[in-house]
């Protein structure tokens, strides 16, 4: 089953295969924070900013989860190409 992020029950983004694909891409588009709880104090987890939600999905038709996730990893690339 596919996963995306969603914000109050509307899905944001595309379809991706794995709920740890989605992590990368919210990461990446800086929505994670890392939350520290009096008894994390030494060990913050990332937690999605402003109620997003990874959540499984359907993908619409004619998308393909793998590929959207082949696109996102290349993307990332080039982003990193042109930082350099």
């Amino acid at each position: 089953m596919p996963y995306a992020l969603f914000s109050n029950n509307d899905r944001l983004s595309k379809a991706y295969p794995t709920e740890a694909d989605v992590w990368k891409i919210a990461r990446r588009s800086g929505l994670v924070v890392d939350a520290v709880s009096d008894e994390e104090t030494a060990h913050p987890r990332p937690v999605l900013d402003n109620d997003y939600e990874i959540k499984p999905c359907q993908a619409e038709p004619n998308e393909d989860p793998a590929r959207n996730k082949a696109e996102a990893e290349r993307d990332a690339k080039l982003e990193l190409e042109w930082a350099s």
